[in-house]
């Protein structure tokens, strides 16, 4: 196990065994508080939906959870009477919560990651930490009061607190790739802006609704973020179809015998990692996968197949012909016009073609040329015949991340057939 990835396991285990300690020897404070959180949360966790790796609107899996911990952390009072909950009792209820909310999942073999569990644990406990002993103590009354700027001082803690989960992602994420820990920072930054901002928000109004109305306000102004998961439970269902119709579209040259079986899914998984690499965002890894998946649909066109679906020998007027020719299907069969336009532009000159065309080009070529992975020296040779290449036809940079990738040797690809 890596290092960091060790560490936030160890720190939050830590916290966690302190958390439950506490709260079993001295008791719950104010239960009947702790128990409708907990329910919100549990609530929150049985509403989840199965994420997938790599799917922005799916990082926060959970929102309406993750928004009634956050409410519970900053919470300061219930009905204009003060609350005394503290840092490890919010850390405890939200976890116990969690877990329970979880249980139906875990049962099907969709629970929570232990990534997932530990940065809840973290980020829980750092709001708290950030709020609970100012408001306990009387200091932030001293502060700011209880007018606008106690609502300023509550949005800049939730501010902190998705930096601080954003910050944790990304290095558990460069612990378990390797991948350059500042284009995934700035994917979970950018994530941050979906449904990140409304679990924000809605923690903060919840904390807010509640110490003005008390208990019942939790229903009331839930509601909007369930909507919200709604909405954004059938855009994914919507992009889950449309990433099925294109990777059915991408076996079809397999099926018809035009590429080698695997080629597709090689030559997506790759690309998308020399994106990454390369510090792409996550909505254009997304239509650099797509592309590189929809490829070789132009070779359908074709009267006579090329020898091993190979398209890296062939002249360079043939491989245009061949990339215009899916350029073409990838339009008429529905496919969004960036998909399309890289299709088409995959056998330019690389000074000429977006960057997205210039990886797929390269893996393409890789694939081709190295045959079956596993090879022994295959690979070697054919990042050789693709360095030769840089002078017209591959980048060098995106020629060394691709190497740098399969040097690193952490990804799985699909298996042949």
């Amino acid at each position: 196990m890596p290092f960091t990835v060790a560490g936030v396991y160890g720190a939050a285990a830590a916290l966690t065994a302190w958390a439950l300690a506490a709260t079993l020897w001295y008791g719950v404070v104010e239960p009947g508080v702790a128990l409708a959180f907990g329910a919100l949360v549990a609530v929150g966790e049985l509403a989840r939906w199965g994420d997938r790796a790599g799917e922005d609107t799916a990082r926060e899996s959970a929102p309406l959870g993750s928004a009634g911990a956050l409410a519970y952390a900053l919470l300061g009072q219930n009905a204009g009477h003060a609350t005394h909950h503290g840092v490890l009792q919010s850390v405890a209820v939200v976890l116990a919560a969690a877990l329970v909310g979880a249980v139906p999942h875990v049962a099907l073999g969709r629970g929570p990651s232990l990534d997932q569990v530990a940065r809840r644990v973290l980020t829980v406990a750092f709001a708290a930490a950030c709020f609970q002993p100012l408001y306990n103590s009387g200091t932030l009354g001293l502060w700011v009061g209880h007018g606008p700027y106690y609502a300023l001082f509550l949005l800049l803690v939730l501010v902190l607190t998705a930096l601080c989960d954003a910050v944790l992602a990304a290095a558990l994420l460069r612990a378990r790739t390797s991948f350059p820990y500042g284009p995934l920072l700035r994917d979970e930054l950018r994530a941050l802006l979906g449904v990140g901002s409304a679990v924000c928000a809605t923690g903060a109004v919840i904390a807010l609704a509640v110490a003005v109305a008390g208990l019942w306000a939790l229903p009331l102004f839930c509601v909007p973020l369930l909507l919200t998961q709604l909405a954004f439970r059938r855009y994914a269902a919507v992009r889950t179809t449309y990433r099925q119709t294109i990777t059915s579209l991408a076996r079809a040259t397999e099926i018809a015998g035009y590429t080698q079986p695997g080629h597709a899914r090689r030559v997506a998984v790759l690309s998308r990692a020399v994106g990454r690499e390369l510090g792409l965002s996550e909505s254009e890894l997304t239509v650099l996968e797509y592309a590189a998946l929809m490829h070789d649909i132009g070779q359908l066109s074709l009267v006579d197949p090329v020898p091993a679906g190979a398209t890296a020998p062939l002249p360079a007027a043939e491989q245009r012909r061949i990339a215009l020719l899916g350029g073409a299907v990838v339009r008429q069969t529905g496919g969004s016009t960036e998909v399309a336009v890289i299709v088409e532009r995959q056998a330019d000159p690389y000074r000429e073609q977006p960057l997205p065309a210039r990886i797929v080009r390269a893996v393409n070529a890789y694939d081709d040329l190295a045959g079956s992975p596993g090879g022994p020296g295959s690979s070697l040779s054919a990042l050789e015949q693709l360095r030769l290449g840089t002078g017209r036809d591959y980048q060098p940079e995106v020629v060394e991340s691709l190497a740098r990738v399969l040097a690193r040797g952490c990804l799985t690809l699909a298996a042949p057939g």
